[in-house]
This record gives C-alpha cells, structure tokens and sequence, in this order.
C-alpha cells in the first residue's frame, strides 16, 4: 500500500462524524473507523491516488465489479468508504454493503441532501476541535509540571504529576552501579498516603514499588495526586 504521510492532526472517530444528525449518515457495514483524510474519487481504482486513513466519497459512477473495488480500498489503507445515494444509485447497491462487510471496511451511506463537501466540511471541523483539545491538554500538563518543580520538594512533585497525567507509574532511576529507583510516583489507593520525603527508603505507596523497578538505599515512591 502506499506510504501513508504524517497526518496534520489527530483522527476523528466515524463514530463521532455519524453522530452529526444534519449529515444523515448511516452506516451499514464494517466496524468502527478513524479517519484521518477525506477524499472524493469517481475513478474505477482509487488505490493510486490514496494514502491510506482516508473516509473516501464516491457516487460510484464506475462501480463495474464491488468486491475488486472494495479490496483496493483495504489494501490501500483507506478508512472507510461512504457512498452518496443518487444521482447515479437510487441505494447502496448490495454487492458493495456484502463486499464491505466481508473485507471490514466501513460503508457509510450519504443521503442524497447532503453533499460530499459538508462531509469533509464535518471532518475538518472534528478534527479542528480534536486538536484543540490536545493542544489544552498538553498546556495544562506543562504548567501543572511547572508548577510542581517550583515546589520545595520537586522530584516527587513532579514524579506525581507525571503518573497523574500518563495514568500509570513515573520514576527517577540514576545511573549509579546499584541501578534502585531514586524516586518515584504512581497510582494509590483510596486513604492511602503520599511520601514526599526523598530520605525515606523502601516503598511507601501503598507498600508497593513501580513494576519491574526495586528501591535503591535513598529512594522514595509517592502516590499519585
């Protein structure tokens, strides 16, 4: 399949673009998808002209065989296909909807009032507010990151703020022969405390130390905020 290039910004759920009701999209086969691309092709083998993540439109003006036009779909990559009811198809013929169940690629119905550039108008706007989003959530864990190395105690501050935003467990791990956590922070349970204090040996969250990782002689492991 080709190349896919870098995509401009996050993919947007199909989920989240058939939850648009002034589109009217249905889908009627295949699972779930994210798109990364919109394009609109009428040619009889969109392959050459995809780079894989796309929501491909088309009115399926040279749908000769289904099932081989489906298949270029999947080997190029592409997300999904929707296929815009009439003028040329008064329905999705059934052939496509079998051939797009058969190889997983999701088939979305576009009803004839709405036109394939409100389509990918919709997709640009999903991605648009997809990436405002990141961009928020990045901003808000570089001033939370701040904010906790400004602190007196900034090691396992921001050993806490880093498990807090990746979910999971953060640790400072030295390059010293020993090879022990020199701090670290992850998940604790409900009244569990917190050590702060990088002079408190062994584990102290929860009695427990980072999977994978032992408490070195001056080590500490704080819960996560």
């Amino acid at each position: 399949m080709p190349d896919p290039a870098s995509p401009p910004t996050t993919p947007v759920a199909l989920a989240a673009l058939l939850a648009r009701e002034d589109l009217g999209l249905r889908q009627l086969a295949g699972p779930g998808a994210a798109v990364h691309w919109v394009h609109t092709s009428e040619m009889a083998d969109p392959y050459p002209y995809l780079l894989g993540g796309e929501l491909l439109l088309t009115a399926g003006v040279q749908l000769a065989d289904p099932d081989l036009y489906v298949a270029r779909i999947v080997e190029a990559g592409g997300a999904a296909l929707g296929f815009g009811v009439t003028p040329v198809y008064d329905t999705v013929p059934a052939a496509l909807v079998e051939a797009c169940e058969r190889r997983g690629l999701p088939l979305v119905e576009v009803p004839p009032r709405t036109p394939f550039t409100a389509v990918a108008r919709a997709v640009w706007g999903l991605m648009a507010q997809a990436r405002h989003r990141e961009l928020r959530r990045v901003t808000e864990a570089q001033q939370g990151l701040a904010t906790a190395a400004a602190r007196p105690d900034p090691v396992p501050a921001v050993l806490r703020q880093l498990a807090a935003r990746l979910g999971g467990w953060a640790a400072l791990v030295p390059s010293g022969r020993d090879g022990g956590v020199r701090g670290g922070a992850g998940p604790v349970g409900p009244g569990e405390g917190v050590a702060d204090d990088p002079d408190r040996s062994g584990p102290t969250s929860a009695g427990r130390n980072p999977p994978g990782l032992r408490p070195g002689p001056r080590s500490s492991i704080a819960g996560r905020a």
